[in-house]
């Protein structure tokens, strides 16, 4: 049985402040400002370019005006199988891991009103839902090579030693005081120490904690990273026709999040031998929940009854999380597993609003065209909290603006539609390598069947970024190639 200990009863405030923002990274930040294109066959099988055509209950959470496409009452219900092979570069050692995955990823409606009267000025409304998993967190990354110059030692000399001001951890703290009564600094500091992975330093000029590594550098190091979870939203719809031209809309959105990320982090001296450490694992779980909030507005616009432009504001969305932390370490001089849970006080991450401006032209009953254009300022992500100021500022100085290109099409013969997508996201960082841009092609057909369709999507997508396999202290990265293999069917009923 875990024991559940709160940080906020255990700590003073300004040593919590800093427990908590050390937890947190820019990273955990980013995690959740990035979107994929989920959702109907239909909507993945177009890359996601809705935001002047709507018909499509997914096309609501790129433009809540789409709903009012709809001509009568329609249902949707998708499922998805996913594929991710991530392969890893980590000082030129290369190792390759697969992860597959299968969910109910969208469930939604739409319903129509249609006004009599003819000649009134809102010819129809709707009322919409649509949930749908905005992101899927299932993913396994494994990493492994020789290090030249970094150990984990640093990870823990880090806390051990002090930072951000803060001095370093008492020695009869590390000696006398108990896991659960120390906060996350002093407990990563803590596990080191029972660990033998570090001493205290005879110099009194030098720091105060130095490694008790068996040799330096060319350590043979391996960290296994697997994620599960996923970023789900609710979206609450409404929408109208106007002067039988135009087409509003607004979305009342809720989010909540669902994210588990178990490392473990092996390290040896790679045969060398020595006195000290020789080999050591670090097992680390994190679990993030919570929850958040957001709204959309958009437009669209017939210029002509084949023309079309839209567009579309999404705000920024305020998550609430709060973070669960179990840890554990094993050396061959020393082990400690408390064999509980550490849970930190709650925060709120601001994610970046988003803006879509949309073109789309339909050739009768034959086909259509469309093209999307995004724009998000990730710089403006951050952490609702003064605590977070060091890592605000990362988050400002290393973001940018990134643009969003979808293009899809789709061509009918009788009740048989074939169609295909392109999406091209940018890096949502200054330096385009962190996490770098995504490549995606997509393609799919649909069968429509008396009032019901059988719709079939695949979608290949590709992103390299930077893996840190610790952070802090150990801040040498794989460079990871993430190839994405996802098939999606759904079944629409119309109402």
């Amino acid at each position: 049985m875990k024991r559940f200990l709160f940080a906020s009863a255990m700590l003073m405030a300004g040593v919590a402040t800093h427990a908590q923002e050390d937890l947190n990274t820019a990273a955990d930040a980013v995690r959740y400002s990035m979107d994929n294109i989920t959702g109907t066959a239909r909507f993945r099988a177009m890359g996601g370019a809705f935001g002047a055509l709507g018909g499509d209950i997914s096309s609501i959470m790129v433009n809540p005006a789409g709903s009012s496409i709809y001509s009568y009452n329609s249902g949707t219900v998708s499922v998805s199988s996913y594929n991710i092979n991530n392969k890893s570069n980590y000082f030129g050692s290369r190792n390759t891991q697969n992860d597959n995955a299968f969910d109910l990823n969208q469930v939604g409606a739409a319903f129509v009103f249609n006004n009599a009267n003819e000649d009134a000025f809102m010819n129809k409304f709707t009322l919409a839902f649509d949930y749908e998993n905005t992101n899927s967190f299932e993913n396994n990354i494994f990493a492994a090579g020789i290090n030249p110059t970094n150990s984990i030692d640093n990870y823990f000399l880090h806390y051990a030693n002090g930072f951000n001001g803060l001095g370093a951890i008492n020695l009869s703290t590390l000696d006398n005081a108990y896991y659960e009564d120390l906060n996350f600094i002093d407990q990563q500091a803590f596990l080191g120490y029972n660990a033998y992975v570090f001493d205290p330093n005879p110099d009194p000029n030098g720091p105060a904690y130095i490694s008790n590594n068996s040799s330096s550098g060319n350590r043979y190091q391996e960290s296994s990273i697997n994620t599960s979870g996923y970023n789900g939203k609710i979206a609450v719809n409404f929408s109208a026709l106007l002067n039988d031209r135009v087409y509003v809309g607004a979305n009342l959105n809720g989010h909540f999040t669902d994210y588990i990320k178990t490392t473990r982090f092996y390290e040896d001296d790679n045969g060398t031998g020595g006195e000290g450490v020789q080999y050591l694992q670090f097992n680390n779980e994190r679990y993030t929940y919570g929850g958040g909030f957001s709204f959309n507005l958009g437009a669209i616009v017939k210029i002509t009854e084949q023309f079309r432009a839209g567009l579309a504001y999404e705000s920024p969305t305020w998550y609430k999380l709060t973070d669960e932390v179990t840890q554990s370490i094993y050396s061959n001089l020393g082990s400690f597993n408390p064999s509980m849970t550490f849970v930190l006080d709650d925060y709120t991450i601001k994610t970046p609003s988003k803006y879509t401006g949309s073109l789309a032209y339909v050739f009768g009953k034959r086909g259509l065209i469309s093209i999307d254009y995004a724009l998000k300022d990730y710089s403006t992500t951050e952490f609702k909290s003064n605590r977070y100021n060091s890592i605000n500022n990362e988050l400002s100085n290393t973001l940018d603006n990134a643009g969003e290109l979808r293009v899809g099409t789709e061509w009918r013969i009788n009740n048989f539609s074939l169609r295909g997508g392109y999406r091209h996201e940018q890096s949502p960082y200054k330096n385009g390598t962190t996490v770098g841009d995504l490549n995606s092609f997509s393609g799919g057909f649909g069968i429509a069947f008396g009032s019901s369709k059988l719709d079939f999507a695949y979608t290949w997508y590709q992103r390299k970024s930077d893996v840190s396999l610790l952070t802090p202290g150990l801040v040498d990265a794989a460079r990871v190639t993430s190839t994405n293999n996802n098939v999606t069917i759904s079944y629409t009923h119309d109402l």
